[in-house]
């Protein structure tokens, strides 16, 4: 007798996975198979960890470091965190308001998870990030899109925004500098999309993750200093995966108002504890060693920077690629509409045929773009774009 498969939940069907992990996860198969594979995938810097970040992890472990920490994080990098955005951007945080969890994404889930309920809309602007969307269908609530193509540089209007808002609007989400475009918000921008969401009372959550990492004299803005009622409703989550090149360490943060804080902690406390222990005080000398710290992101900056500008100008040279120059992050969004491919068809037949690794715009919301990662060699971004041209010309 054979019993029937077990029966899966509404979440787990109805879930997607990660495009970008999938389309990573099978060029590294491809790699380890032998197979010379140009991997613009995945959104990872391809430097190590500072020397500093890892012996202090070094030294929490072999001092017993081992145990279970406090849900919402050890005192002193909680404490550390908050000096930070008092230093950063001149916000009066005190060590309550911050959570510290394992990973910048599961930061995210526990905002979306704290704030909004069944029914519940969030205005995604898309491009987006992939993981939005079913963080915001995991916890109950209604992905709202609205598209912020290549014409206002990636960049959602406050008029846009108005003209999604609902009774049903609970929460917006910011991303800037942003993945997958690398777009940058201006201070002016900012404001007007932020009174908007004040008048009409919804939650900003303000994915920062990519903070440092801006070029060109382009300066990051947080949107939590626009005034007490603005950071009343902010929730900031950020991690040290990106500007630290810490991915697999699994460490995110979020500082939002305490009683928000106290929430996320109580429910993160039910999920995982508290993030990996010893980790935390990797993260903590990132913070306080920051010499050290500052010399390290200086270096990934400079190669970050000249691969931006090599891959921008070889993405247009290419006839039928149009693409704007980023001003963060580590990602190139190039239109390629003009080939009649879907963006999904392009990059599938992209990797099977130049093997070359890139996520398509639909992943993103972004029909008739592709994004790719330039946080990988000089060496491979060459051989990568040489490929994709002879791709397009072929086709």
């Amino acid at each position: 007798m054979t019993s029937s498969p077990l029966p899966l939940s509404t979440w787990a069907r109805n879930v997607s996975p990660s495009p970008t992990l999938s389309i990573d996860a099978k060029a590294k198969a491809m790699m380890a198979a032998g197979e010379d594979v140009c991997g613009f995938a995945a959104g990872e810097p391809d430097f190590d960890t500072p020397e500093h970040i890892k012996e202090a992890c070094i030294a929490a472990l072999r001092s017993g470091k081992t145990k279970y920490a406090p849900t919402p994080g050890i005192e002193p990098l909680r404490q550390a965190i908050a000096e930070k955005y008092a230093a950063d951007y001149g916000l009066k945080v005190t060590p309550a308001q911050v959570v510290v969890s394992p990973g910048g994404k599961f930061s995210c889930y526990l905002a979306i998870l704290a704030t909004c309920s069944p029914g519940d809309e969030v205005i995604i602007p898309a491009p987006y990030w992939v993981s939005y969307p079913e963080m915001v269908k995991l916890a109950g609530a209604v992905p709202k899109y609205i598209l912020a193509d290549d014409s206002t540089g990636f960049r959602m209007t406050a008029s846009q925004l108005e003209a999604a808002i609902t009774p049903k609007s609970r929460m917006l989400v910011l991303n800037s500098p942003s993945n997958p475009t690398g777009a940058v918000y201006t201070r002016s921008e900012l404001e007007a999309i932020v009174a908007v969401a004040v008048k009409h009372n919804l939650v900003i959550m303000s994915d920062e993750i990519y903070e440092y990492l801006t070029y060109d004299g382009v300066r990051h803005v947080a949107p939590a200093t626009f005034g007490p009622e603005v950071e009343a409703r902010t929730i900031i989550v950020s991690g040290f995966s990106k500007p630290y090149s810490m991915t697999g360490w699994r460490l995110g943060t979020l500082v939002a108002p305490a009683h928000v804080a106290k929430a996320v902690g109580e429910l993160q406390s039910q999920m995982t504890s508290n993030a990996t222990s010893f980790a935390q005080y990797g993260a903590l000398a990132a913070l306080k060693e920051k010499e050290k710290t500052r010399v390290a992101l200086s270096a990934m900056l400079v190669a970050f920077d000249r691969r931006r500008k090599f891959l921008h100008a070889e993405l247009n040279k290419i006839p039928g690629i149009e693409c704007l120059l980023a001003q963060g992050a580590f990602y190139l969004f190039p239109k390629i509409s003009k080939f009649g491919l879907s963006s999904q068809e392009f990059c599938a037949r992209l990797l099977d045929t130049e093997k070359v690794a890139a996520v398509p715009g639909s992943a993103f919301g972004a029909e008739g773009y592709m994004r790719i990662s330039y946080a990988t060699s000089d060496e491979t971004l060459a051989k990568g774009v040489a490929r994709l041209a002879k791709f397009c010309k072929a086709l």
